[in-house]
């Protein structure tokens, strides 16, 4: 399937409404897993990015190219619709303009595009600041003209709750509707009431809730927030957050025991290769095969 195929009918899964349980991957490896167990799509996470391939904390060191390299390693290892945080589009307008241009290519399905300063940082730690609405709105203006795939949706999130107040967040989330962006996200509302009014206030576009484990964002069931309006419904790390749980038991047994066979809990030999789709290289290493004299 095309990627355009692709954006063009996740596209019209948004239209048709229903929330959209929206996981995280960190890599390719992660996006296997989350299409093997039968989700709808995949997002490709900023913090969990870099809290794998540097081993850092989420604040704004990644830069596109690694951002752009682990999206086409996605869209090549699975055929879900990819969201791709590009953070704050590393820099003014033209930045945002090249960023989309180069993630549309490698495969992105959608695109985020935020409202803090450079250098960004997580959406659920102290310290944000955002950029003045002005600049936030170019931002935003330049990621929809910047495509090319009129489905590509531009996802615009806001992190002006932190700083400016639930009012002034949906707000700006209204402007960048109307600055043609096809998702708005405002990120961290701290109990239900707020959680509840951002679809309420943002009638008939689709809203995405970011739902951060152990973060400032009350955990909610999907079916309520489907009911209050979301479209999707983000866990950003939870792939990543269970992969440090799982990886810290078996190297912990291992560390105490001095051994680990597959009765530990690790996935087993034969599941690792069935996730990387080793049967399939065998087929193609025969159908490719040589004859030698």
């Amino acid at each position: 399937m095309t990627n355009q195929e692709i954006n063009r009918q996740f596209r019209a899964r948004l239209a048709s409404g229903g929330a959209v349980l929206l996981p995280g991957a960190a890599n390719a490896l992660a996006a296997r897993v989350i299409a093997d167990i039968g989700f709808e799509a995949v997002y490709l996470s900023g913090a969990g990015l870099t809290n794998t391939y540097l081993g850092m904390p989420d604040l704004g060191f990644v830069g596109l190219s690694e951002i752009a390299q682990h999206t086409a390693t996605i869209r090549d290892a699975v055929d879900l619709p990819i969201i791709v945080d590009a953070d704050t589009g590393f820099g003014n307008a033209l930045n945002v303009r090249h960023a989309i241009r180069t993630l549309e290519r490698a495969g992105a399905s959608a695109v985020q595009i935020e409202d803090q300063v450079n250098p960004k940082r997580c959406g659920h730690f102290s310290g944000k600041d955002v950029v003045g609405l002005d600049e936030a709105r170019s931002r935003i203006k330049a990621a929809v003209e910047a495509r090319q795939d009129e489905n590509l949706m531009i996802l615009a999130r806001t992190d002006a709750r932190a700083t400016l107040g639930l009012d002034a967040a949906i707000e700006r989330a209204q402007a960048f509707i109307e600055d043609g962006a096809d998702i708005t996200f405002v990120e961290a509302p701290e109990n239900i009431d707020e959680i509840r009014a951002i679809p309420q206030r943002l009638e008939g576009t689709p809203q995405l809730v970011n739902l951060v484990v152990g973060g400032r964002t009350p955990i909610i069931d999907l079916s309520e927030l489907d009911g209050m309006g979301f479209a999707l419904v983000l866990y950003a790390n939870v792939a990543l957050q269970g992969a440090v749980h799982g990886m810290q038991a078996a190297l912990g047994q291992l560390r105490r025991e001095g051994k680990l066979d597959e009765s530990g809990p690790v996935a087993s030999f034969k599941e690792r290769q069935r996730l990387v789709q080793k049967p399939l290289f065998d087929q193609l290493e025969k159908r490719y095969a040589v004859d030698t004299p």
